[in-house]
């Protein structure tokens, strides 16, 4: 019986026994597959504290950006009449000096006509920024470009009619800026104020 014992015992597998082979391989592929997975990990959090520091340069750099194009706004609306200011400087030394000979000189028409040039150089001038004048005398009244100041009674002018101007009226690249102050004609004997 004890030899039967024994066989029964010797077909059963010990339990102390050191393990097979076949585990440790699989132990060690599984701890490959951890190490590479860990590695990969590795990888992967490097590249994503790359990206956050290359977001948080982007950042940092328009918000720069931001501040210098905001500077370069203020100076550039600060400026922006730079070039028609430097353009009216002449104008103001021409009539400085209109008015210095005008007291040393006992003739007016050279003053009047100095004066004349003048305007006319000034207003070519500020013709090349976009200014331009509107034409008023003998035109019909339009509220748009003319704010009647006066009314006049009169059989010489058609009616509704710009006699008079009293200050010329100007645009700035077709955009009005200054309506023309006039005197507009009615018929004798009618009341009827311009339209507008």
């Amino acid at each position: 019986m004890e030899d039967h014992k024994k066989k029964k015992n010797s077909k059963q597998a010990p339990e102390n026994k050191e393990p097979s082979c076949e585990t440790d391989k699989k132990i060690e592929v599984k701890e490959e597959g951890l190490e590479a997975l860990n590695k990969k990990l590795d990888e992967k959090e490097k590249e994503v504290k790359e990206v956050h520091d290359r977001m948080l340069r982007l950042a940092a750099d328009l918000e720069n950006y931001k501040k210098r194009a905001a500077r370069e706004k203020e100076e550039l609306v600060k400026f922006s009449n730079e070039e028609v200011i430097k353009s009216i400087l002449p104008f103001v030394d021409n009539l400085e000096r209109a008015v210095d000979h005008s007291e040393k000189a006992k003739e007016v028409e050279s003053l009047v006509e100095g004066t004349k040039l003048t305007i006319q150089q000034l207003l070519r001038e500020l013709n090349k920024f976009g200014l331009s004048p509107i034409e008023s005398l003998g035109k019909p009244f339009d509220p748009t470009f003319h704010e009647a100041v006066m009314v006049v009674a009169t059989d010489q002018h058609q009616p509704n009619h710009v006699v008079e101007e009293f200050r010329k009226g100007y645009l700035l690249h077709d955009r009005l800026i200054r309506p023309a102050a006039v005197s507009v004609s009615k018929p004798l004997g009618n009341e009827a104020q311009p339209n507008g």
